[in-house]
């Protein structure tokens, strides 16, 4: 069968007659919302359109239907690993349902923010997906005014459709493992108080603790960035070795400050592992591969992406704060079960 010559244009019908199929049945084989039927009929007709160079204009198809089959992605920074990947999945998963997602960067200000949500909004999206984490965020609550269709990702705030982690669960398991290997001077390290995810993270760390018995101080109670930098300052701040007493085991709110901590540890002459238990969060790619592999928690990117495209491809399903389990991934950082309670540093 000869392609079609340059210039010319093959139609659906083109594509039917040389299949002898109707003209329904074409339509349905080379619909490419949802799902790709495997029936050999559905298989011939997509053979025969790729030989006839037939090109299907889903924008017009869209537009006749009301919609362009797009998601608008809006994200602070695609330097940010979890990031990265996030949108990575978003992707990936709009596309097994038929979508096309673009992505926006916003910063950290609000006024940036809402530009970067209007630019795409321009574009006609058919809703937003907004991984931005600031709890004082006004943006969900001008999207539902004006109803437009949206999905917080990664965190939530509590009245907008939202898939997440389950991030008390996650800050739970990451201090019941440093309390199960012996440890009970246990410090957390969490992200800023205006993020679901750092508040989230806390409660559950401190659950662990409540149970076991044990009291967090204050200073080894750090709110602050999620950057390496931020890790690396409050790893300064717990091991510098004018203080009275450094913990034992540290449970870093992600794996950026993980890697801050590991690298003052480092300049302190504190070896992760032995001298300091870790726990990271997130469970990027380069957690395994360190020097010293991380102990993180886990989080199924890829399941919160689906649920959050479902929140706005399926709206009317609940529930509307979808949250998926995350999971404890044990490794050389978190070190051997403790036989004593004692600090190893005065």
């Amino acid at each position: 069968m000869e392609p079609a010559a340059p210039g010319s244009s093959v139609t659906l019908r083109d594509v039917a007659a040389a299949s002898g199929v109707s003209l329904s049945t074409a339509s349905r084989a080379l619909d490419e919302r949802g799902t790709a039927s495997r029936s050999a009929a559905a298989a011939h007709v997509r053979k025969v359109a790729e030989e006839l160079g037939y090109r299907r204009n889903s924008f017009a198809s869209s537009l006749r239907r009301g919609e362009t089959r797009t998601l608008g992605v809006l994200v602070p920074r695609l330097s940010d690993t979890v990031m990265a990947l996030m949108f990575e999945e978003l992707e990936r998963a709009a596309s097994d349902r038929g979508y096309f997602a673009m992505v926006a960067t916003s910063g950290d200000d609000p006024e940036d923010e809402r530009r970067a949500a209007e630019t795409l909004l321009d574009r006609n999206v058919d809703g937003l997906i907004m991984a931005t984490a600031r709890l004082d965020d006004e943006l969900p609550r001008r999207l539902r005014e004006r109803g437009v269709a949206h999905a917080l990702v990664l965190r939530t705030d509590g009245v907008s459709p939202s898939a997440l982690g389950d991030d008390e669960v996650g800050g739970y398991l990451a201090v019941r493992h440093l309390i199960d290997l012996g440890h009970r001077d246990i410090a957390v390290v969490t992200g800023p108080s205006f993020t679901s995810t750092g508040i989230s993270r806390l409660a559950g760390a401190r659950r662990a603790l409540d149970e076991a018995g044990i009291t967090l101080p204050d200073e080894w109670q750090l709110a602050v960035g999620y950057g390496i930098e931020s890790g690396f300052s409050a790893g300064e701040s717990l091991l510098d070795s004018n203080t009275v007493r450094r913990p034992s085991a540290v449970f870093a709110a992600n794996d950026n400050l993980a890697m801050g901590l590991i690298a003052a540890a480092h300049r302190h002459h504190v070896t992760v592992g032995a001298d300091l238990a870790l726990v990271g969060y997130n469970d990027i790619p380069l957690s395994s591969r360190l020097s010293t592999p991380l102990t993180s928690v886990h989080v199924p990117l890829d399941q919160i992406a689906g649920n959050a495209i479902d929140l706005i491809v399926n709206p009317g399903k609940e529930p509307r704060i979808r949250k998926s389990m995350p999971t404890l991934i044990p490794r050389e950082s978190s070190g051997s079960p403790r036989h004593s309670s004692t600090p190893d540093h005065a």
